[in-house]
């Protein structure tokens, strides 16, 4: 069975400014996340699961999915505020999507074999697909995952502050520890973060996730408690702004000795827009690529 490709394209981009998930940024107005499909199919995937809000599907099937059905399938599952776990009920007010645990969790009736996740709007390059899926098709199990690793310093944007999941491993190369820390950026040329009003250097080697992650369809019943137990602890306390991601919830299974995450590294670099005044510059190595051969003029 090939494995799928599970994309994360739910977000509000409120830092982006709009719908960044489905901006055009190619020549023919391809957003990031149609070169992202193009990578994976070449790689061996063998169909997308779109997740994304229900009011936004005909803007999708519009900018990207019409294109690509003929040659891949697609499906949707939509991140609906109010699929919690019973017993709880949304605050009146809330307009924050739960996060991204909870943007998994959606796929649990819908992906019933190994998968990649992704997000929308990250680039992350050929050579990365080939090596999830070759790790998907061959190695992975339940107890065994796998994620796409990469430098801190080659995913910070020029235009303001990031979250990342930074990455600690152990002798065998698997994730031992993984910490979601926030207000990183780029100073003097290195990485560094924000705490207590003071910046702190991150080491140059500094691994991140990037979410791309290989899973098993068990991790939707290892991580359904997991969000389950951030729900009791934090909807009375942050009723309205609360989420849980996915960085926390892998760590914490990690932590209690339910899985192991193997680290690949690839060849590729990282880029992506995170704020409107990224777009230019991805715009350009765009069509870079595009102008050296590694893509066509016309995906499909």
């Amino acid at each position: 069975m090939k494995p799928t490709l599970v994309i994360l394209a739910a977000g509000m981009g409120s830092r982006y400014g709009g719908m960044k998930q489905i901006d055009g940024v190619g020549s023919h107005g391809e957003p990031i996340i149609e070169f992202s499909i193009y990578d994976a199919k070449k790689a061996g995937f063998g169909k997308v699961v779109l997740i994304i809000k229900k009011e936004h599907e005909a803007a999708f099937r519009k900018a990207l999915t019409d294109k690509i059905e003929p040659t891949m399938p697609v499906e949707f599952v939509y991140q609906d505020m109010n699929d919690i776990p019973q017993g709880f009920t949304v605050p009146e007010g809330r307009v924050k999507p739960w996060g991204t645990t909870h943007a998994l969790l959606a796929c649990r009736n819908t992906v019933h074999e190994p998968f990649a996740l992704i997000n929308a709007d990250d680039f992350y390059g050929k050579d990365a697909y080939k090596v999830l899926a070759d790790y998907l098709t061959n190695d992975i199990r339940d107890d065994a995952y796998a994620m796409v690793g990469y430098r801190c310093t080659n995913t910070l944007t020029d235009n303001g502050t990031v979250t990342r999941g930074v990455c600690e491993a152990d002798e065998n190369g698997c994730l031992s520890r993984i910490t979601e820390v926030q207000k990183i950026a780029r100073k003097e040329g290195h990485a560094a973060f924000e705490e207590n009003g003071a910046w702190k250097t991150l080491p140059d080697d500094t691994l991140v996730s990037m979410n791309f992650w290989g899973f098993t369809p068990k991790i939707f019943t290892e991580i359904e408690p997991i969000f389950k137990d951030f729900l009791k602890e934090n909807l009375s306390v942050n009723p309205l702004k609360c989420e849980h991601v996915i960085p926390t919830a892998v760590g914490q299974l990690i932590q209690e000795g339910k899985c192991s995450v193997k680290i690949l590294s690839s060849r590729d670099k990282w880029f992506g827009v995170t704020y409107k005044e990224d777009k230019p510059g991805v715009v350009a190595k765009i069509q870079k690529m595009k102008d050296e051969g590694v893509y066509p003029d016309r995906l499909w």
